[in-house]
């Protein structure tokens, strides 16, 4: 992205840019100084419009910004950055919320990897706590706010040990009434967190069993230090080859564990937990794995998730079957062949 701001620039006569904290293709975030609360830093992200946008989108893209940042500004919870201020600025909509001080997720689970082991159980499940407490924060509003960027990169430990879900840039409303969610932020998510009816832009629906099969992918990755396939390989593999282990690269994970975490990572949306609160219950309070009403756990949820496999290999053994019982399919291989026909022989020729 072009014309990054510099140090020292103020922006809306209040705030100061200190440094660069990431940038994308859609925008750049940046460490700021607030000019009017003295010794308070922000996080300051920038939305670059989309220049070959017509001048109608561009404009009801800017008036979704401004309405939806009003909805981020009113929302509180201690493990989400708070919004402060949002405004128009050189053409460029700019959001100004908590800076969060700490490592990022994805940079623990490089510590972990360099060294040669893994993050341990037990501070991921703490942190799996609060995740699950701010998504069920968000998707309790009305609407339903989703995050849809769930990924270690955006998941914050600040030096206190509380986590926080730091980046908004993907968040959408959710309208149940007719089944829309509204963007707020444009931006792209990471393919290997997110869900395969997000995968391609805006053409799927997507609801709060979205951010649960991020935050499922995300918990994935801390767990096996390995980022897992994205949904769409999943996807074309899955007629022969549905495997996807966490205890295979980390057998010090409980079979439970990665039960509710495969869970949350089902391809489609009713292969899911149905809230966070049930997702909750089972990676948390060991609660068994609930599809369609019915608990599943142990050998259920294995020949569950590899029902279509199942399916394949009982069709291919019925079809042998069949064969094998049928006449004239089966035996010797002369059985396929018709009798050579002979011409009759002439009297004559009988005689000699």
């Amino acid at each position: 992205m072009s014309d990054l701001l510099t140090p020292d620039t103020i922006l809306w006569s209040r705030y100061r840019i200190v440094d660069l904290v990431g940038q994308g293709g859609m925008g750049a975030i940046y460490k700021a100084e607030d000019l009017r609360l003295e010794g308070r830093l922000c996080a300051v992200k920038e939305v670059v419009p989309d220049a070959n946008a017509p001048r109608d989108y561009q404009a009801q893209a800017q008036a979704a910004f401004h309405r939806e940042a009003s909805v981020l500004a009113r929302l509180d919870h201690a493990n989400l950055p708070r919004v402060s201020d949002f405004f128009l600025y050189n053409g460029r909509d700019y959001l100004v919320m908590d800076y969060v001080p700490g490592q990022d997720l994805r940079e623990l689970i490089e510590n972990a990897r360099h060294r040669g082991d893994f993050i341990r159980k037990e501070p991921i499940l703490t942190w799996t706590e609060q995740l699950t407490d701010a998504l069920k924060y968000l998707h309790q509003k009305n609407p339903p706010v989703l995050h849809r960027d769930i990924k270690p990169s955006n998941i914050k430990l600040t030096p206190n040990g509380t986590i926080k879900l730091v980046d908004f840039g993907l968040v959408k409303l959710m309208v149940p009434d007719d089944n829309r969610t509204i963007t707020v932020l444009q931006g792209r998510a990471t393919i290997q967190y997110a869900p395969l009816e997000q995968i391609g832009g805006d053409a799927g629906h997507t609801d709060v069993r979205s951010d649960i099969y991020s935050l499922g992918a995300t918990l994935y990755h801390l767990f096996t230090n390995q980022p897992p396939p994205d949904a769409k390989s999943r996807y074309i593999r899955a007629k022969y080859d549905p495997q996807l282990s966490i205890r295979q690269t980390n057998p010090a994970v409980s079979p439970q564990t990665e039960q509710a975490i495969l869970h949350a990572m089902g391809l489609h949306p009713e292969d899911r937990p149905e809230n966070i609160q049930q997702f909750r219950r089972e990676i948390l309070d060991n609660a068994p794995i609930v599809v369609n009403g019915q608990a599943i756990n142990g050998w259920r949820f294995a020949v569950w998730r590899n029902r279509v496999l199942l399916a394949l290999v009982t069709a291919l053994l019925t079809l042998a079957l069949i064969l094998s019982l049928t006449p004239g399919l089966t035996g010797n291989s002369e059985s396929y062949l018709q009798p050579q026909q002979t011409a009759p022989l002439s009297e004559a020729a009988a005689n000699e």
